[in-house]
């Protein structure tokens, strides 16, 4: 096999750990929410330049409960800002895994499609019955539009 970009092995074992930390994972994240497209891009949105402000403003604010308005919940956006402090960290580790998880899914699908061309090509070449004809016409069904279409000269 000329590529192999990754080779796993897991047990059952491995599995049903990973599958449990999941189980785990969604059960105490529950309470994270998903926000519609719409939500995502009409809401205003903290970045790294207005953080500093944000912090700042919420502890003058504190340091100045007197001048806070009733309907103010001063005590609700410390929590947020607590909360994000907590988990951005573990966001991150998260963010990263799935990149990985991404990576990987990519790398072994291109691994299967490069030894299935590869066995194509051999079926192709030496191949005769064993049920070679049907995994021939299948392949050859599945490419010959895409090789068809750059082999045609132009009109």
């Amino acid at each position: 096999m000329s590529q192999n970009l990754i080779s796993l092995n897991f047990s059952a074992e491995d599995i049903a750990a990973i599958d449990s930390a999941l189980s785990t994972l969604e059960e105490k994240f529950a309470h994270l929410i998903e926000l519609s497209v719409e939500q995502r891009r009409t809401l205003a949105k903290m970045g790294e330049k207005t953080e500093g402000v944000c912090r700042q403003t919420l502890l003058v604010l504190a340091q100045n409960s007197q001048m806070i308005p009733p309907g103010f919940d001063l005590r609700e956006a410390e929590n947020d800002l607590a909360n994000l402090d907590l988990l951005r960290r573990r966001f991150s580790r998260l963010r990263q895994l799935a990149a990985k998880a991404d990576d990987t899914e990519m790398a072994l699908g291109s691994d299967i499609l490069c030894a299935a061309l590869e066995g194509y090509a051999i079926a192709k070449a030496f191949g005769k019955g064993a049920g070679l004809d049907a995994l021939k016409e299948t392949m050859a069904a599945r490419f010959t539009g895409r090789h068809a279409t750059a082999k045609r000269p132009p009109a």
